[in-house]
């Protein structure tokens, strides 16, 4: 059985990553998408764990061999999702977590060149949200204020996810997320189980 992919979004400084991170404990044969990026890395960001950081040139060059699943430019920096290691974890049976932002979510969701679910990750509120950018300390005023406008935009597009939720405590949301990974995993088999099953040789 192939397994599923899992495309999350949420507004930059909503907590997506720790929420993904504690989810990827509970829930077994999930690997997460590694993107590209074009931004430097943050403090304790690895090259090949969190993102595979990448000169401008070499991202466009990925762009015209036509190696990306999706890509985007996103506050100022390209970020991409190369298709062929997804699909070689879907194929081995893994689900895959996608982290990518909602430019990339719809570019994958009007393609039709792959089966999803999606899950829009939230803060309780804009005041909690802007918090959190701020107690991170990776951004200046200037970056601040563009995630900020940039996440009005964003949270206006959750209604076109299967799945919502706020993430207002890791734990709480991380357990939502493995329902509905393991809830994917369980409708797959049934769908698989309803297909007829293929004429033998003669």
């Amino acid at each position: 059985m192939t397994g599923n992919l899992i495309i999350v979004s949420a507004p930059s400084g909503a907590g997506k990553s720790t929420l993904l991170k504690a989810a990827m404990q509970l829930v077994d044969r999930l690997v997460f998408s590694v993107s590209h990026t074009t931004r430097g890395p943050r403090s304790g960001e690895q090259h090949g764990r969190d993102y595979y950081f990448v000169t401008v040139p070499e991202f466009e060059k990925m762009i015209a061999d036509g190696q990306f699943l999706e890509w985007a430019r996103v506050h100022g920096n390209y970020y991409g999702t190369a298709s062929t290691p997804i699909r070689e974890q879907l194929a081995q049976g893994n689900d895959v977590i996608l982290d990518i932002d909602v430019q990339g979510a719809e570019i994958i969701r009007n393609s039709g060149t792959v089966d999803f679910t999606d899950v829009f990750i939230a803060p309780p509120d804009m005041e909690e949200l802007e918090r959190r950018l701020r107690r991170r300390g990776t951004e200046d005023e200037q970056n601040i204020t563009k995630r900020l406008a940039n996440a009005v935009e964003e949270m206006a597009q959750k209604g076109t996810y299967e799945h919502l939720i706020v993430n207002d405590q890791v734990e709480r949301g991380a357990a939502q997320l493995a329902e509905i990974i393991v809830a994917q995993r369980a409708r797959r088999r049934r769908g698989d189980a309803a297909q007829p099953a293929a004429p033998s040789g003669a």
